[in-house]
């Protein structure tokens, strides 16, 4: 089965920018759709960004269109979060997410309960 590990995350001051990698092993990662999700103490899980098999579609959660950008690198196995100018509210344990075929859109891609290979998590922290 895949195994995602997440590293990158940081304490950095708003404005500022962090690159999050998802490093995975155990299976090709070519095979996989992949999110990025986020959590804050006290918060539901939230979606973060998607994209499909081959990078060809992404989706992203308005609060970050437009900052961040997801993208993979199937040969390496790795999955990658770009965040730029960084908001205090974008503190949270940040967890990449994986899953083997099914049915996805712009309106269920979020859903966290879609995924059944998940990270441990790396945390962001912004400080205004």
């Amino acid at each position: 089965q895949l195994h995602l590990v997440e590293s990158g995350g940081a304490s950095e001051q708003a404005g500022g920018s962090l690159r999050l990698s998802c490093a995975s092993s155990g299976g090709s990662l070519s095979s996989y759709t992949l999110a990025w999700f986020r959590q804050a103490p006290g918060k539901e899980r939230e979606g973060v960004a998607f994209i499909t098999i081959n990078g060809g579609i992404t989706f992203y959660a308005g609060s970050v269109k437009g900052r961040f950008t997801t993208s993979r690198d199937n040969e390496k196995g790795t999955l990658y979060l770009q965040m730029n100018s960084l908001k205090p509210e974008d503190t949270a344990m940040y967890y990449c997410a994986a899953q083997r075929g099914g049915s996805w859109s712009s309106q269920d891609w979020d859903i966290a309960t879609k995924y059944n290979i998940w990270g441990t998590g790396t945390q962001v922290t912004v400080s205004s």
